[in-house]
């Protein structure tokens, strides 16, 4: 065990700071062996604490040289230092502390504070990394006036950023040169950020409604600087989007974004100078795929989106975490599908959601969107609190409609522009702004779990009467045994014999009043009665999947294959074509336990085929003939039957195969010769890319030799990366020699793109072929590989484990053992990622007694390990149900 169970901080303990700091003058000489930081505080008691109450600074990993109070050095009874903290005893009313600490950046392998990637400084401070930089009031309600100068060799570091505008810079005679920069929009200390190095840069302009000019600079590594253009691109976008659509324009003379090679995260918001992971800048047609480019697209306008939803207006405290991200994540989404497809990107949200969120709201992790408790704040940067956050501000555009949320997000901004606030704060600007009750709504703050509705309905032909009666409840989580009801938007449309959709009068209208009603469940149980309903309606559910809830129906097969053919709600179309193959691939998994001859029904693949040969948007096409995935359908099961699902999902993708091999091959064909008009990276192009290799990847279940070598050929005359990955991928599950000749060729050619051998890594992880682990074991020595770089254990250790369920469950327990060796060996010097990693482990319960104990006994492993960070130590102790 830890030497000492972790601290759990809780939100209802928070308190005001004690003091504040209005303004910080920070200089940083970057040097070689240690980087000293001089920092000058000017510091105000609050009016509420009490006189001679002690200044206690967060500091961590710092050196401290000296300590000035108002230009006088602080008698060593004066103050005191851990290892954690610098608690300065009796100070003054108001008054000024230097302080300078020595700190080592080169040597920092946790990747947050300031640390060094590809030998450029660079820094990330959320959640509370500002510490490891110098003695601070690491919180973000302690906000404060910047102004940071940084000092280094100019030839090696010529390139000197911080945050807000550029006021001075110079050369010293000893070879060094440094700038000044100053922020004029107080923030709190996570949104520091300095970078120094050397540096290439590509420079644009936009200009705001109002007519200012504000430059645009993305740094990268020099080899990088032709793969820019398109994240300048979706930055300009998003710059007008936020105009367009919320009226909100960026406020400095400046935007500034470099690409660092090593980050535990996506990107970060930092005010004025986001830095970012390189995924999600760099990208050219030949080594980028069409997700990368979407990627990029939607990162670099959520990190934008950041400069009001977040360092305009900021948490108050970590538990608030979705009152940014949250926020931030519903405007990504928003933007992403206003510049491509709205259908498939809100197909592509629902599935992270279905996919990642509801088994972290059935596990032991279960937490809500504002949590309780944490130990590791690090921990709590989930896909409950982004995704699941954005969903419920997507809740209150549909209750409110989308007048009616902008109302609401220009009274927040005039509440509370310059300010850390809470969730509360949020909904409560809502709610004024449209004389709304969401009383009753702020339950999905603080309530965990996701609900679910049942449904059921009856038609009376005598009154032509159609009557919906719908049940919500939700499972208990840990810490929440009983749950209110919620407030839940529930969109419907119902469907007449011809697919089209009938208008909708509820008892009480004098008329329809469209074809897509929007119900407002509140109760336990609620009934709904429509009139003038001239037949039996097929019922369209959750339409745009307005709550994250899971339903639960008694609908037929013909009646789901129905909306499959003719639901005009693209989300509801993709649900259908999901919920058939669901209830097809479990119902092979049980003949496979009760020993039944297996066979798939005629009438699955016929609709699989006439989706295919339909004149629907190609996008849709390729998200309707994905199969749920093998995790995906684990989840249904309440034991998971890992090998039989594998064996079903197999087999279903092979007959499907055999039975469309046609239609598949004439898709494909068709799509291929589209593609040889030239690439396009927009939402049509995007979409019949998409089909077209889908439609290759089935066809590469066949075991024929024509059609490898199709995919072959492919793969080596792809102009793009999209086709090529496309190519590899089927290639990469295939054991002849095909695959070998590609995964070669493929190396030799890209080896020297950092980004590109992490998709060699993640094909190879993934490969359903026996030996995997080998594998996986065996690039771990690659040069490709290095387990100090997030992205290459993201690409390798973390798909392995997450993404190839057939091989990280093996039988033998290999896989877990791996895992926990990976874990084990990251906690020493990188506890955020090696607490990411654990996340596999988290639903052992859900598997048979053997697996069971095999996985328990790594988690106890891991526990009992000493120096365990409380990053891995807050998982693996509430994996095993111990709350710490």
């Amino acid at each position: 065990m830890p030497t000492h169970t972790p601290k759990t901080t809780y939100l209802n303990e928070y308190t005001p700071p004690a003091y504040c700091i209005p303004t910080v003058e920070l200089r940083f000489e970057l040097g070689d062996d240690f980087t000293t930081v001089y920092s000058r505080l000017r510091i105000v008691r609050a009016e509420a604490t009490p006189a001679g109450t002690p200044l206690v600074l967060d500091g961590q990993q710092l050196e401290l040289v000296s300590l000035e109070l108002d230009g006088e050095p602080v008698a060593t009874d004066r103050y005191q230092v851990d290892a954690d903290q610098l608690s300065l005893l009796y100070p003054p009313e108001a008054f000024e502390l230097a302080v300078i600490t020595r700190i080592r950046p080169q040597d920092n392998a946790s990747l947050e504070g300031l640390y060094q990637s590809s030998g450029n400084f660079c820094t990330q401070c959320e959640a509370e990394g500002f510490r490891k930089i110098t003695y601070f009031l690491d919180r973000p309600d302690v906000m404060a006036i910047f102004t940071t100068t940084l000092a280094a060799d100019k030839s090696r570091y010529p390139v000197l950023l911080s945050n807000g505008n550029p006021v001075a810079s110079g050369d010293r005679a000893d070879g060094h040169h440094w700038a000044t920069w100053h922020d004029p929009f107080p923030k709190p200390c996570y949104l520091f950020a300095l970078v120094a190095g050397h540096l290439r840069w590509i420079e644009d302009q936009f200009i705001t409604g109002s007519g200012r000019a504000v430059t645009l600079r993305i740094y990268v590594e020099p080899d990088n600087i032709s793969q820019c253009d398109h994240a300048m691109y979706s930055l300009k976008q998003a710059m007008a989007w936020d105009e367009r659509r919320f009226g909100l324009e960026y406020d400095l003379d400046l935007y500034q974004i470099v690409a660092v090679g090593d980050f535990n995260m996506g990107a970060m918001e930092n005010k004025g100078l986001n830095v970012f992971n390189t995924k999600y800048v760099l990208a050219k047609p030949e080594t980028a795929t069409d997700v990368d480019y979407q990627g990029i697209l939607g990162v670099i306008g959520h990190e934008y989106f950041h400069n009001w939803t977040g360092n305009r207006v900021t948490c108050r405290d970590w538990f608030q975490l979705s009152l940014k991200e949250g926020l931030t994540v519903f405007r990504d989404q928003e933007f992403s599908s206003d510049l491509g497809s709205r259908g498939v990107k809100r197909i592509e949200d629902v599935r992270i959601l279905r996919s990642s969120q509801f088994p972290q709201d059935a596990g032991p992790m279960a937490h809500p969107v504002r949590p309780d408790s944490y130990i590791e704040i690090n921990n709590f940067y989930t896909v409950t609190v982004y995704n699941k956050g954005a969903e419920v501000i997507r809740m209150i555009q549909t209750l409110l409609g989308r007048d009616g949320f902008r109302r609401g997000m220009d009274l927040y901004f005039q509440r509370h522009d310059g300010q850390a606030v809470t969730c509360d704060d949020f909904v409560a600007a809502m709610a004024d702004a449209n004389d709304a009750d969401l009383t009753q709504f702020k339950r999905w703050y603080h309530q965990a779990g996701t609900p679910e509705l049942t449904v059921s309905d009856a038609y009376d032909a005598a009154t032509r009467t159609y009557t919906l009666t719908v049940r919500q409840s939700c499972p208990p989580t840990p810490g929440q045994p009983h749950k209110e009801p919620f407030h839940i938007p529930l969109l419907l449309g119902l469907l007449d014999r011809n697919g089209q959709d009938l208008p909708l009068q509820q008892v009480g209208d004098d008329e329809p009043q469209g074809t897509t009603r929007l119900l407002e469940l509140r109760e336990p149980e609620q009934v709904f009665h429509f009139v003038n309903v001239p037949e039996r309606p097929v019922p369209s559910l959750l339409r745009d999947f307005s709550a994250p809830v899971k339903l639960n129906t008694t609908e037929s097969d013909d009646d789901v294959r129905f909306r499959l053919a003719h639901d005009r709600d693209d989300f509801n179309r993709w649900d259908a074509g999901q919920t058939l193959a669901i209830r097809a691939l479990l119902a092979l998994v049980e003949d496979r336990r009760q020993g039944r001859t297996w066979m798939l029904p005629e009438s699955f693949s016929a609709a699989f085929s006439r989706a295919l040969t339909s004149a629907a948007d190609p996008a849709l096409l390729a998200q309707v003939l994905t199969l749920p995935s093998e995790n995906y359908l684990a989840e249904q099961m309440a034991i998971v039957d890992v090998d039989g699902i594998h064996a079903a999902h197999s087999f279903v993708r092979r007959t499907l195969a055999e039975r469309l091999r046609d239609s598949l091959l004439a898709t494909y064909e068709t799509l291929h010769q589209r593609e040889r008009d030239g690439y396009r990276i927009d939402a049509v192009a995007i979409g019949q890319r998409a089909l077209k290799n889908i439609c290759l990847d089935y066809l590469m279940q066949l075991d024929d030799a024509d059609l490898r070598t199709l995919c072959l050929r492919q793969f080596r005359e792809a102009g793009n990366m999209t086709d090529q990955i496309g190519a590899l991928a089927p290639l990469a599950h295939c054991a002849g020699p095909e695959r070998v000749e590609a995964l070669t060729e493929f190396y030799d050619r890209w080896r020297q793109e950092a980004l590109v051998m992490d998709k060699w890594l993640s094909l190879q992880a993934s490969s359903r072929l026996s030996g995997t682990l080998a594998v996986v074991q065996g690039l771990m020595r690659h040069e490709a590989f290095s387990l100090r770089n997030p992205n290459k254990v993201r690409a390798l250790i973390g798909v392995f484990s997450q993404a190839n369920p057939v091989h990280f469950h093996a039988a033998d327990g290999s896989g877990y053992t791996f895992l926990a060796d990976q874990i084990l060996a990251l906690n020493a010097f990188n506890p955020q990622i090696a607490a990411r990693l654990m996340a596999a482990f988290t639903r052992w319960r859900k598997y048979d007694p053997d697996r069971q104990q095999r996985m328990q006994n790594q988690i106890e492993r891991i526990l009992t390990t000493p120096e365990l960070s409380p990053d891995v130590y807050e998982i693996a102790a509430k994996s095993l149900g111990r709350e710490g």
